[in-house]
């Protein structure tokens, strides 16, 4: 809750809708205690008394009633009878669509065929014809207004509930022998409150203006009793000669309605978890640097040079130091893998070096990355963008996700290429022919008209790489483009790379969990843990003989063929909370060498002949000694 509360309250329209809506609610719970007049006393000799009047702040209506305990007493109706309707449309809704988004088949039919044919009709139609058949009051104009709102809350839980009804949860449940009256309560029913919960914050305002039109009519608070709907239409007479009787409820229905619109749009955005971490703002195009301290001068070493790189990530009051300080170079033509357990800042460490790790949370902190001499960290967005894709290009995991759905594979090629230099139609369908017959896609030519969902996962990673290159980059950065691809086609991709790394001078970042492709692809490996850099040099060097725990015991988990029978390895314990790193080594908890003085003080990297190691009492550099 106090969660919530916070994200509420950085919505400032939000924030401000919530405030004035409280005052409201507030006033009409005290109405009753409060010193004002009778509301249904009349006194046809003190009408139309202006605003300000002694004895009426407001001013009288037409019968001398005073107009300011009318708006009082009216108002706390209005709200009442306005979240009533509410709460009772969203019950009944909810759990007409919950049945037949569970139930399915006949059932799912027959109710949402009764629901199309309510919704067919016009609804403020639907609510007088109500009213009509009721006859005229006020509980049967929160009856009418609820009863035309509940197709709304039935069609959008319906939805829900189809998408959650055949997940894996809700089968376990019923594996687990429970009936399906209790997987609803249990399993469905938490899963669409949140979203009965924003449909109702977004809806009481329109319920308010519905009800407030039916007595406007006539046909909801009756004489004497005052809601603010009747009291716009007892005042309709006067509008021109007396305006304030009129401008006095209108303008009470104005800013309840706006503030439970503003409050329900902060309510939406603040219930939807993809928005919690980015504090209900829209990314920034790069990555807030903040960097305190002296910004490390290039040394010459690589195209690429990133030296004391450090991304955090700020949430709330919490510091996540997802980088904590990396020091790395790639030459040109060289291939570097960058392995480490989930978490350990492999992919933070590479969306950082050309500004796209989102903000907020992200801010660089420190460090600076040097491409052919530049500094990457806070350069322009002009300048980072005519770089993304041209001088340093990214190819990630996940291409069914990067691949845009609705349109060709080849007109999406041709666009990476618009990005950065015009081309013509023709050329441009050249162009993609072209990329496409690089990654060895068959039939290049027909090919590049499939839509990304036409394609095989090795074929859409291979698209993915295809883009990588339409620029003719420096530098590609590929972030485990290999983790959800079968072994062949693994093996077909990581072929091609290097073979475009060799023909084309291409320097490769490669980001893995796979020792075996680190060995296949790779001239040199670091090893990250927890942010930081813990072992690096050359790969045949580290393969044959690792130093650092944390890299012998890596290796130690991953299984041979051919080998013969051993046990399989696994590191105990969970890596640590970079947001409450332990001084130190933040390996010790789980190192079989861990000694007092592993935690204490910083632990540098520190260069021995070719290799760099952050470790004290370092493995004797042999593969036994990892197994």
């Amino acid at each position: 809750m106090r969660a919530f509360l916070v994200l509420l309250a950085r919505n400032r329209l939000a924030l401000a809708g919530g405030i004035v809506m409280a005052f409201v609610v507030l006033l009409a719970v005290l109405t009753p205690i409060l010193p004002l007049a009778d509301p249904d006393v009349t006194n046809t000799g003190n009408r139309f008394q202006p605003i300000f009047s002694d004895g009426a702040l407001l001013g009288t209506d037409h019968l001398g009633r005073d107009l300011l305990s009318r708006l009082m007493w009216g108002t706390r109706l209005s709200l009442a009878v306005g979240f009533a309707a509410a709460i009772v449309a969203a019950t009944i809704g909810a759990a007409i669509g919950i049945i037949a988004g569970f139930y399915g088949g006949r059932t799912d039919n027959i109710i949402m065929r009764g629901v199309d044919m309510l919704m067919a009709f016009p609804y403020i139609l639907l609510a007088l014809a109500i009213v009509a058949a009721l006859g005229p009051g006020l509980f049967n104009a929160l009856i009418a207004v609820a009863a035309v709102n509940v197709p709304f809350f039935a069609r959008n839980i319906r939805g829900i509930t189809v998408g959650i009804a055949h997940k894996e949860f809700v089968d376990a449940a019923r594996l687990a022998g429970l009936s399906n009256t209790r997987i609803i309560l249990s399993e469905i029913l938490p899963n669409v409150i949140p979203v009965i919960v924003i449909a109702m914050s977004t809806t009481i305002g329109w319920m308010i203006l519905e009800t407030a039109g039916l007595s406007f009519l006539g046909l909801g608070s009756q004489p004497p009793q005052a809601d603010l709907g009747s009291m716009l239409g007892e005042a309709r007479s006067a509008l021109i000669t007396n305006p304030h009787t009129s401008i006095v409820p209108g303008v009470m229905i104005l800013i309840i309605v706006m503030s439970i619109n503003l409050l329900g749009d902060g309510v939406r955005d603040a219930l939807d978890p993809r928005l919690k971490s980015g504090a209900l703002s829209r990314p920034m195009a790069t990555t807030q640097v903040a960097r305190s301290g002296p910004v490390p001068v290039p040394s010459g070493k690589g195209l690429l040079e990133v030296q004391g790189l450090q991304t955090q990530f700020h949430v709330k009051d919490r510091v996540y130091r997802a980088v904590g300080g990396v020091d790395l170079h790639v030459e040109k033509g060289e291939c570097l893998g960058i392995i480490g357990e989930s978490g350990s800042g492999k992919s933070v460490t590479a969306l950082s070096l050309m500004g796209l790790v989102a903000s907020p949370p992200g801010v660089i902190t420190g460090g600076a990355v040097h491409y052919d001499g530049e500094d990457l960290i806070g350069a322009p967005y002009r300048r980072l963008r005519e770089m993304r894709g041209r001088n340093v290009a990214y190819i990630f995991q996940d291409p069914l996700a990067t691949l845009h759905p609705l349109y060709r594979v080849g007109d999406q090629l041709i666009e990476a290429v618009r990005a950065h230099r015009p081309i013509g139609k023709s050329e441009g369908q050249a162009k993609a022919v072209e990329l496409l017959k690089a990654v060895r896609i068959p039939n290049a030519e027909k090919r590049v008209s499939d839509y990304p969902h036409e394609m095989s996962g090795g074929m859409r990673q291979r698209v993915g790489i295809a883009m990588a290159l339409a620029n003719d980059p420096d530098i590609i950065i590929a972030d485990e483009p290999t983790t959800a691809l079968d072994v062949t086609v693994q093996a077909q991709v990581l072929t091609i790379l290097d073979d475009l790394r060799r023909s084309r001078g291409l320097a490769i970042i490669f980001i893995t969990h796979d020792f075996g492709v680190v060995a296949q692809l790779c001239d040199r490996v670091a090893v990250m843990y927890a942010g930081r850099i813990v072992e690096e040099g050359a790969t045949e060097d580290i393969l044959r003989a690792p130093r650092h725990p944390y890299t012998a015991r890596l290796m130690a988990c991953v299984p041979e063929l051919g080998g013969g029978k051993r046990r399989l390895e696994a590191i105990a314990g969970l890596p640590p909370v970079v947001d409450n790193l332990p001084e130190g080594c933040a390996f010790a908890d789980r190192c079989h060498k861990v000694q007092p003085d592993c935690r204490q003080g910083e632990i540098p990297l520190q260069q021995t002949g070719a290799r760099k190691l952050r470790c004290l009492h370092p493995e004797d550099g042999t593969r036994e000694a990892a197994e």
